[in-house]
């Protein structure tokens, strides 16, 4: 998660700077809840469209991981969209706790700290140590081989 994030961060600066660009904001509170939008499915047609078309990111690739349906098979467009929406409950429930009881920065990241532990202990309790994400989307993820070692003895 910690690699998506830093290749996100690419997505999200440019996503950011061309809706800047597109309302001509020059705060950065200025329209903040309609850019969180616009982040949010920007990021979300990034993933989409990377689960649907080889079920992997570019972070997945890397750590040789697939996202496929139960069947073994890619991912329809409902299904990663699906997926999508249920992997921001690593987040949602503990920004919701933050936002509810005003927390202040450092309980704020405590709270996230915890929710992502906790959300992530999910895969502990199933016995195919998949996510609850994958479980309510009915998606796995499933661990590639590693690419054979040709030995090219001259």
């Amino acid at each position: 998660m910690l690699y998506e994030g830093m290749l996100l961060f690419g997505l999200v600066f440019i996503t950011g700077f061309l809706f800047d660009v597109l309302t001509q904001s020059r705060h950065a509170l200025l329209h903040r809840h309609t850019r969180q939008g616009f982040l949010f499915l920007v990021i979300g047609i990034y993933f989409v469209y990377c689960w649907t078309r080889s079920g992997q990111t570019l972070a997945m690739q890397t750590w040789r991981i697939r996202v496929t349906d139960l069947d073994g098979k890619p991912l329809p467009r409902i299904k990663a969209v699906v997926r999508y929406v249920l992997c921001w409950m690593w987040f949602l429930p503990a920004m919701a706790l933050a936002f509810q009881f005003s927390l202040q920065k450092t309980e704020t990241v405590i709270a996230l700290f915890a929710g992502v532990a906790g959300w992530a202990m999910t895969a502990l309790l199933d016995p195919e140590r998949q996510f609850m994400h994958d479980k309510l989307a009915k998606t796995r993820l499933t661990e590639l081989p590693a690419a054979a070692k040709s030995d090219h003895a001259e």
